[in-house]
Parts: structure tokens; C-alpha cells; sequence
């Protein structure tokens, strides 16, 4: 069973990760000034390898993930 601590670790890295995702994702295919201008098609990521598969299915099962097909979990209730 995971510690509060190592949830809320959890969680924090999960959404640092995706946003470091969506924000390189969103510059990718830029013109000419590098800026894309357009909204990242990312849903769901990978989670970060340094927390167990049990912290995430924890994470679910209270309700601040979603765990999507192949693998990939997204955030419940942020775009």
C-alpha cells in the first residue's frame, strides 16, 4: 500500500511530465519562428518508471487518473 506522501510525489511527477509532453508537443511543426500556434493531440502518457504500478492503480481507483488503452493514464478533469 502507498503512503500519502508517495501519491501526492506521484501525482505532482505525472503531471510534470505532461506538461513538459503537451508544451514540446505544442512546439513541434513551427513555421518560421519555431512556434507551432497550435493545441497538443496528447491524451494520455506513459508514467514516470521511478513510482510502481501499484501507486498508479491507486491513483485510479481514488479517482485522479484515468487509465486509458496500452498502458497510457491521463488526468481526470484537466485538459
Amino acid at each position: 500500500m502507498a503512503t500519502e506522501e508517495e501519491l501526492k510525489l506521484a501525482l505532482k511527477a505525472f503531471r510534470r511530465k505532461l506538461r513538459h509532453l503537451i508544451a514540446e508537443d505544442e512546439a513541434r511543426g513551427g513555421g518560421k519562428f519555431g512556434f507551432g500556434g497550435r493545441r497538443s493531440s496528447i491524451v494520455g502518457i506513459t508514467p514516470p518508471p521511478e513510482f510502481q504500478r501499484e501507486i498508479w492503480e491507486e491513483l485510479v481507483a481514488r479517482g485522479k487518473l484515468k487509465k486509458e488503452p496500452q498502458g497510457l493514464y491521463s488526468l481526470i478533469g484537466e485538459p
